[in-house]
């Protein structure tokens, strides 16, 4: 038996009705302390619901979970990052200049994917944040001379008056308590050709709503979407699926709710059907 095999075994068996509360009480307290990094527990109906059930805390608004961007993501490139940086630099060639970076954080993309692309001289890349995020990041962009990057903490004003070419989300729309990409674009004055959205959390079940334990003792609730209805949203504004990946980096376990849980999260491309350009094709 495989360790992937025998892992799946000994889940099914702590999932099953006999010892179902006792590994939700042990994921439960595993969750809420600093060894709960990153993993995900419990189903609400909605983001209050999960706030009410969560400890309070500032979410994303700190300056400590900034630390990691600042000092890796700004200098580093991950496996997930290359589809959105093929598709970024195919735009920058057919002549986008204005980027909407939706939880950009301090401007890790702009920062990486720099060392590696072509930007336009005349690049505008605005990046929508909580306050603290924001804060750090306008003083980085000060002390490297980066004056392409502009911060904004009105994710609906960036939408409604802004005139971005390209739209990116990495990791962070599902976040948003009312910002999914279909209902951002209906709002929006002028809409992107190119929507990047990359680390999402998409599965075949219904949509539900979640906590994750983000570190630094911060705790969110966070969307998990049908990926059939995400996709059709988008589709339904104008816009054509050009290219899908997973992420394997990510992947989704929820304890006592296994057919909720997925082995990888996915990243998507759309381009506005106006756009020509190849479907499915790096």
């Amino acid at each position: 038996m495989t360790h992937q095999s025998a892992s799946h075994v000994v889940r099914e068996f702590l999932e099953g009705p006999l010892t179902r509360p006792a590994l939700l009480l042990w994921r439960r307290q595993q969750f809420l302390s600093r060894e709960g990094h990153g993993f995900y527990f419990g189903l609400f109906d909605s983001f209050e619901a999960a706030r009410d059930w969560l400890p309070k805390n500032p979410e994303f608004d700190q300056d400590a979970l900034a630390e990691e961007y600042v000092n890796i993501r700004t200098k580093k490139i991950f496996a997930y990052d290359y589809p959105v940086m093929w598709w970024l630099d195919r735009a920058f060639r057919a002549g986008a200049t204005r980027i909407l970076d939706i939880g950009g954080s301090v401007g890790v993309h702009y920062y990486a994917y720099r060392r590696y692309l072509d930007m336009p001289a005349s690049l505008t890349w605005r990046i929508v944040e909580v306050p603290a995020m924001a804060s750090i990041g306008r003083k980085l962009a000060s002390d490297t001379g980066s004056s392409a990057l502009d911060f904004t903490e009105d994710l609906q004003r960036a939408v409604t008056e802004g005139t971005a070419d390209v739209w990116i989300s990495a990791g962070a729309i599902h976040y948003f308590e009312h910002a999914t990409p279909g209902l951002l674009l209906k709002d929006c004055k002028t809409r992107p050709q190119h929507l990047l959205l990359n680390k999402l959390p998409l599965h075949e079940g219904e949509s539900f709503i979640t906590t994750q334990n983000i570190g630094a003792g911060s705790f969110a609730p966070m969307h998990v979407y049908n990926r059939g209805r995400f996709i059709r949203d988008i589709e339904a504004m104008g816009y054509t699926l050009r290219d899908e990946w997973p992420v394997h980096e990510r992947s989704l376990y929820l304890p006592g709710y296994p057919e909720r849980s997925f082995p990888s999260f996915t990243g998507l491309y759309f381009s506005d059907r106006s756009v020509k350009g190849p479907s499915n094709q790096r």
